[in-house]
């Protein structure tokens, strides 16, 4: 019996590979597919913003800030063009923006599209007679893999160094949840569980580099649509703008498991044997496989030591640096200016409410519990507090300015750790500020411990 199942095993293989030979004729719905796919997911890949980005590994930081962008920016004027003649509107790139769904970028997929669609149908013409694209499909399925690797690196080390969903700000913890955006509250419902967050970047990191081995690069696949799923969803039902790029990476895993959809039915429902899910080789002869299959493990680890590094300093300058002097949330007990008191007034708009000094910067909360972001700078040496309107950002009723603007200059005295008096300037006027440091435990969002044992849910 055991000579019988190897001879079937061997002639399933042969059968297979006769399948996929060179001669095999494609389907008229397969060859089209296949054309558009190439044009469209090709443009894409090489057009959109850090897909080739990633792959200049530690290098990065040294490239000009605009490189991330990638040929987007380049190419702008003809997403211009297109939205102006095409939909009406005036589009442009916001290079200061960090969103993936802004009005121009839309006008590129229409338009690669468009390109997509015309040479579909151009190639179908002057190409119908060719049975197959079996070399050019291994081909582009590697490109495919090494795009989709590169970006499961991209953002799964971002949150394993949980840089890009960081522990939410101490502001956040005096702001009402209903003034809070649905990203922002899915943004800090992860950076609340550092955890969390490096358990889901995980499972990113390890489906892209699973990418990177051809062996198991169906598998990394796998990891990788189930991990684009999530994000595509938590994406769409809480507006994060990254809803074009997580949509296209869980595309771009639907094709590269297209060639394996057969076999991965019969041993996943259809409960059949199957041959091995190998992926199509663009390189024919086996010496040239395993130099080539090494060229991508090299390329992983170039892809991932390089993220490694620019997370590492991103989050040492965020999340992850020093916590500055006078840290913490500090409440304004008494109020003078020139030396008359203050009581504290919900309609009064000069008095604080509070000052809270973060990693991130400081912010002062006026009696109606605006919070005002401003550039606190402490001497610690001459006991001196300096605050500052931001450049390009303007205090309530003023406008913004291009360079900061000093508000307030104080000296400061602390008689315990505890206390803090604040003697000054602030808008021209002379302020006594004394001030009372809220401990942060009080907030059960920082003081709520993991309980195996609960009688009753904890959800206040």
């Amino acid at each position: 019996m055991s000579a019988v199942r190897t001879v079937s095993v061997e002639r399933d293989r042969d059968a297979e590979a006769v399948d996929a030979g060179p001669d095999k004729r494609w389907n008229l719905l397969t060859r089209i597919a296949f054309r558009f796919c190439f044009t469209y997911f090709g443009l894409f890949c090489l057009i959109f913003p850090q897909f080739l980005f990633v792959y200049s590994g530690a290098l990065g930081p040294k490239l000009p800030e605009r490189a991330i962008n990638g040929f987007l920016y380049p190419l702008s004027p003809i997403w211009e063009w297109a939205g102006r003649h095409v939909f009406g509107a005036d589009v442009e790139l916001h290079l200061d923006s960090g969103s993936g769904d802004q009005a121009i970028i839309w006008v590129f997929l229409f338009c690669i599209l468009v390109v997509a669609v015309l040479v579909a149908a151009l190639w179908t013409v002057l190409d119908r007679h060719r049975p197959n694209y079996q070399r050019l499909n291994a081909w582009f399925l590697l490109f495919l893999r090494l795009c989709l690797g590169g970006q499961m690196l991209f953002y799964g080390m971002a949150k394993v160094i949980p840089s890009q969903m960081p522990e939410p700000p101490l502001a956040t913890l005096l702001t009402q949840y209903g003034d809070f955006t649905p990203a922002a509250v899915l943004w800090m419902q992860v950076g609340s569980s550092p955890v969390y967050e490096i358990l889901l970047g995980s499972a990113e990191v390890l489906g892209g580099l699973l990418l990177f081995l051809p062996r198991t690069a169906t598998l990394g696949t796998m990891i990788s649509l189930v991990s684009m799923m999530q994000v595509f969803v938590l994406n769409m039902t809480f507006d994060v703008p990254v809803k074009i790029l997580a949509g296209h990476l869980m595309l771009i895993s639907l094709v590269l498991l297209a060639p394996q959809a057969g076999k991965l039915a019969n041993v996943l429902v259809l409960q059949r044997s199957s041959a091995p899910a190998t992926q199509p080789e663009p390189f024919r002869s086996r010496r040239v496989r395993l130099i080539a299959a090494g060229v991508q493990v090299v390329l992983g680890v170039w892809v991932l030591l390089g993220q490694v590094q620019q997370d590492l300093e991103f989050w040492k300058e965020s999340g992850g640096a020093d916590k500055p002097a006078l840290y913490g949330i500090w409440t304004v007990s008494e109020f003078s200016q020139d030396g008359q008191p203050l009581a504290p007034l919900a309609t009064d708009q000069n008095r604080w409410q509070r000052v809270v000094f973060d990693i991130g910067g400081m912010n002062y909360q006026k009696m109606d519990g605006t919070l005002v972001p401003v550039v606190g700078t402490v001497d610690t040496q001459a006991h001196t507090l300096t605050v500052s309107q931001a450049a390009g950002e303007a205090l309530p009723g003023q406008i913004a300015q291009a360079q900061p603007t000093q508000v307030a200059s104080f000296t400061y005295t602390q008689p315990a750790p505890d206390r803090l008096s604040l003697d000054g300037q602030l808008n021209g006027h002379h302020v006594t500020i004394s001030l009372e440091q809220v401990d942060l435990d009080s907030f059960p969002l920082r003081s709520t411990e993991f309980k195996w044992v609960q009688d009753y849910p904890h959800f206040s």
